[in-house]
């Protein structure tokens, strides 16, 4: 658990920057790439489709750093439900993630809920790998 604080402080934080003014769900990520840490909150918008999720705001920092393997992410979300990333997170983890990649769902209260792979989230996935590319 030691070694996941400073990653659920990343994904706390990035949740209290979060803008979701429509509907209140407060959401922070942040992965772990290489030894670094990224994190991302989610961006609403007044035309809903036009939105972005904090796994994909978190990934993006990744990839704008330069950065393409993930080792691990958090995710914290609002409430009491578990928060997992939505279906197409799921597939933007598994642009950058393997089937084994551990993704660990914790409270508002910092907290670990539950863990998962992304294996057990998007189980049968299609990724670079079915078109044999490799990002490392």
């Amino acid at each position: 658990m030691d070694a996941l604080r400073p990653l659920i402080t990343a994904a706390l934080a990035a949740r209290q920057n979060a803008y979701a003014p429509y509907s209140r769900f407060l959401v922070g990520a942040a992965v772990l790439a290489d030894g670094a840490i990224f994190a991302g909150s989610n961006v609403e918008n007044a035309a809903y489709p036009q939105g972005q999720c904090a796994e994909a705001s978190a990934i993006g920092a990744m990839v704008t750093a330069g950065k393409r393997t993930l080792s691990c992410v958090v995710v914290v979300g609002t409430g009491e439900a578990l928060c997992t990333p939505c279906g197409g997170c799921r597939q933007r983890l598994r642009e950058f993630g393997a089937p084994d990649l551990p993704i660990h769902l914790v409270g508002e209260d910092g907290a670990l809920r539950r863990t998962v792979t992304l294996a057990d989230l998007l189980p049968l996935s299609f990724g670079p790998d079915n078109l044999g590319l490799n990002h490392d």
